[in-house]
């Protein structure tokens, strides 16, 4: 028996063996022009298999891409685009920066901050207000989510004076949202299991009938 695994194996198996035997095909026609003509071919019909990506310029790229792995890179032909090499593809992604900025109340979060350093620009008073309240309301929700536990409004002013360095004051009478309002209630109640108990008694009522 011809078992798969005792087959060549396939680079990118989603192609299937048909396309690798093309691919292998093209690796021995001579005849640049005619190689030519054999690649693209074979991009037709790894196109084909995927008909809704295969005008589009990225993905075609990628076909071309797939046709030089698939080869080994070895593939000598006029491609469209810039023929990855085995170094390249190899190469060690760049490493992504991250910022490691400290924050000071993890359960308010970053955001929170940057909001109130743009409320400490505004001049403009009742702006400032209006944009302070949003922010307390937003602190209130994220310490009862964080916490699962009520938070008085005083707890809340007084982190904003402190994010702020003492640059915010608190409106007058400022009044939050209450805490069982729904906005806030962000706990997960679990879900009433049905009993079966009256749809077992309803069958066996019938069954005894």
């Amino acid at each position: 028996m011809d078992y798969n695994s005792n087959r060549k194996h396939l680079v990118l198996p989603e192609y299937g063996r048909n396309v690798q035997k093309m691919v292998d095909f093209a690796l021995t026609v001579e005849d640049r022009d005619e190689r030519n003509k054999v690649a693209k071919s074979i991009i037709a019909v790894m196109g084909n298999m995927y008909p809704h990506l295969r005008d589009v310029s990225d993905f075609r790229h990628k076909l071309w891409d797939h046709l030089a792995l698939m080869s080994d890179f070895k593939l000598d032909i006029d491609s469209p685009f810039e023929t990855p090499t085995k170094e390249k593809l190899s190469e060690k992604p760049q490493k992504v920066p991250y910022k490691n900025e400290r924050i000071k109340y993890r359960h308010y979060g970053k955001t929170i901050e940057s909001l109130i350093a743009k409320a400490i620009e505004i001049e403009e008073q009742k702006e400032k207000d209006a944009l302070i309240l949003m922010i307390a309301n937003h602190m209130k929700k994220s310490f009862i989510n964080w916490n699962k536990d009520s938070v008085p409004d005083d707890k809340i002013f007084q982190d904003i004076v402190e994010l702020s360095n003492g640059q915010l004051t608190i409106p007058e009478e400022l009044k939050l949202r209450e805490a069982r309002d729904k906005d806030f209630s962000q706990k997960n109640k679990p879900r009433k299991k049905h009993s079966g108990g009256h749809r077992n008694d309803h069958r066996k009522h019938n069954k005894n009938r």
